[in-house]
């Protein structure tokens, strides 16, 4: 049996593969992201050898310029890089970094795409809540509360990330066990 799954210009997709590719793909388009992207992004993955846009649309079974706009959407997530192959003018792609860099990149990208307008948002508000008389005063208390939790988020977010991923794998492994560490309150 030939286990190589890159034969010159060909990508061979085993059926495991093809159920991981798959699913990430399904499992993209709960996420917000378009399936092919998801799809090129689990492909490049499995692989982490760079390959070629044409490779990718071959494998996958997509247009090429479906794999193009992919890439593209991929390389704003900063998720992979393009490598250059001596003899080769096409740019070939592959993922950037470990798994839990990927994970951490992701991370980045949602916090940047999403909390990080809530949190303008919401600081906008409690600066306008201050010449604010229509507002009742229980909504404005919700509103910072609000901005209290995202504030306190994204300041765990911050040392966090930061972290060495062995410390970070560790912290994860802990789980609760972590709360032996917190001070307990008697009663």
């Amino acid at each position: 049996m030939n286990n190589n799954i890159i034969n010159g210009n060909d990508i061979r997709i085993t059926p495991l593969m093809e159920t991981y590719i798959l699913h990430w793909g399904e499992m993209g388009t709960r996420w917000g992201v378009n399936r092919t992207v998801s799809q090129i992004h689990a492909l490049l993955y499995l692989l982490k050898a760079p390959v070629n846009a044409e490779q990718i649309a071959a494998a996958l079974s997509v247009a090429r310029s479906n794999v193009s706009t992919s890439i593209k959407e991929l390389q704003s997530w900063d998720l992979i890089k393009t490598h250059s192959v001596l003899g080769d003018r096409r740019d070939h792609f592959c993922v950037k970094g470990d798994t839990w860099s990927m994970f951490l990149t992701i991370v980045e990208g949602r916090k940047k795409r999403e909390i990080d307008p809530i949190l303008s948002m919401l600081r906008q508000c409690e600066l306008d809540m201050q010449n604010d008389e229509e507002t009742p005063k229980q909504v404005k208390a919700q509103i910072s509360e609000m901005l209290t939790f995202m504030n306190t988020l994204t300041e765990w977010y911050e040392q966090i990330r930061r972290l060495p991923t062995s410390s970070l794998v560790s912290l994860m492994k802990m789980g609760t066990k972590i709360t032996r560490f917190l001070p307990s309150k008697k009663s």
